[in-house]
């Protein structure tokens, strides 16, 4: 229901660099059978000539060297998820014109901007399901703490932005693909399986969600992690190896298509050489990518040091798990089906498939140690990028495909908030709503910088400017949504 209030929200307009680059792989894909994309590219700069001029000394002035075609940075995973919506769309255009309508059948026309941009927001919807049940399947959260969870980083955080506002990016996307393969890994983890396709469907949602972000890759440290760790305890590493073997092999199968991509645009199976010499494997900026003022992860969504902070509070209390818990007064094992006292475990979660009490410290220890390993990927590749300063997007945006693991610390936390004390944290989090509401408010009336957060006007603005300028600015985004943009407050 929460998400169908935020529909209205999604606007199905393509404006930025990254947009256009996405967007330009699918139109192009699927009207000229190619990836070349100088028509695309020219289509959207004429229609914005004076926005894009950046645009077009990068993307239209510049060639590839070796191939002479134009340059596109990103990966084409969003064209492929958004294919079926786009196809769909097409076809009511052909119907609609044949009917007599005048809507141009062309790939540029709102039908096929729209088809992109409701696509994403389902993905994202498609995302979330998958990160609440796995907080309630595989990390034994009881509610309301994993809805409140999920609740609060959709909308405390630029997800909603990039859900909403500029569906057309890749970061709604990025969260269901990441979302899966972490259901995936923890579904295997929790049911070993006898065969090797659960873990080559593993791979196959990694490739998929290197195909939508390349850095997304890093992700399959989970599952790899789950395999060696599954190999170590029952010593069987010839049925690790198989498995791993299988879901490497499915992985490279799901990402083959960016890999002849990449060989058409840049005459490689690796992309352009304008991204690698952005790149300090070093990882120089890897705290200020977290902690700088104007532009760090922490300031921008301060709910996601709150839920760092749970996860390491998850991964330090995986550690001192006492197993006298799992035993009642008169020293009897509490069964399956017994309520404990903790709200934060689901009792099950105790146990196998067959019953069999699970080891008291490995399987949580090893799942939340893993989530944290790939959490600190995603923090050395941002910090490793030139521009990790993200200047001019809303937020960290790099880091909304880090929503998953987010998840798991948020819920950890607010799981141990007592009975009586549930509507003080559902008061804590809405406070982290109105903070990203507000900033998404400066964000789109130019408020404050979009290059930096300056301190302490944003924080002063979010109490004093937006209440000011909410009501016209909600009246003209669903009457006049140009008109909002051209204006200056």
């Amino acid at each position: 229901m929460l998400f169908v209030l935020t529909l209205p929200l999604v606007t199905p307009k393509i404006r930025g660099a990254d947009e256009i680059e996405y967007f330009s792989y699918l139109r192009s894909l699927v009207f000229d059978h190619d990836v070349e994309f100088g028509n695309e590219y020219e289509h959207f700069h004429a229609a914005d000539p004076q926005g894009l001029a950046g645009f077009k000394a990068t993307f239209l002035d510049l060639r590839e060297t070796e191939t002479g075609r134009h340059i596109n940075f990103a990966p084409l995973g969003c064209a492929l998820l958004w294919s079926p919506f786009y196809l769909l769309a097409h076809a009511g255009v052909v119907a609609a014109r044949a009917a007599g309508a005048i809507v141009a059948a062309d790939g540029y026309s709102f039908p096929y901007v729209a088809a992109a941009g409701y696509g994403s927001a389902l993905y994202g919807l498609a995302g979330l399901l998958l990160v609440h049940d796995t907080l309630r399947r595989h990390g034994g959260f009881a509610e309301p703490a994993a809805t409140l969870s999920v609740a609060g980083l959709w909308l405390g955080t630029p997800l909603l932005y990039y859900m909403t506002l500029a569906p057309a990016f890749s970061h709604a996307a990025g969260v269901c693909t990441v979302a899966l393969l972490v259901w995936l890994s923890l579904r295997a983890a929790a049911r070993p399986p006898a065969s090797v396709w659960p873990w080559a469907a593993i791979g196959a949602a990694g490739g998929l969600a290197a195909l939508v972000r390349e850095q997304d890759a890093l992700f399959l440290i989970i599952p790899a992690g789950m395999l060696v760790s599954q190999a170590v305890m029952r010593r069987a590493w010839g049925a690790a190896l198989v498995r791993g073997a299988a879901m490497g092999v499915a992985a490279v199968l799901a990402f083959l298509p960016q890999l002849l991509a990449y060989r058409a645009l840049t005459g490689r199976f690796s992309p352009s050489r304008l991204v690698a010499r952005k790149m300090s494997w070093s990882s120089p900026h890897l705290l200020q990518v977290l902690f700088d003022p104007g532009h760090g992860l922490f300031a921008w969504s301060p709910l996601l040091l709150v839920a760092t902070a749970g996860l390491v509070y998850l991964v330090v209390r995986s550690r001192g798990m006492n197993p006298r818990s799992l035993f009642d007064a008169g020293g009897t094992l509490r069964s399956p089906q017994t309520p404990q006292r903790s709200r934060g475990m689901n009792p099950r979660s105790l146990f196998d498939a067959g019953g069999t009490l699970r080891s008291p410290q490995t399987p949580q220890r090893q799942t939340v140690v893993l989530l944290a390993l790939a959490l600190l990927l995603q923090v050395w590749i941002n910090g490793a990028v030139e521009s990790w300063t993200q200047a001019g997007a809303f937020g960290s945006r790099r880091f909304v495909s880090s929503t998953p693991i987010f998840a798991w610390g948020l819920a950890a936390l607010l799981a141990a908030v007592p009975a009586r004390r549930e509507r003080l944290a559902a008061a804590c989090v809405a406070v982290f709503v109105w903070w990203n509401v507000g900033l998404m408010v400066q964000f789109g009336l130019r408020l404050m910088d979009r290059q930096r957060l300056e301190w302490p006007r944003v924080a002063v603005n979010q109490v004093s400017a937006v209440p000011r300028h909410l009501g016209r600015a909600a009246w003209l985004f669903f009457t006049d949504r140009e008109r909002l943009v051209r204006e200056r407050p």
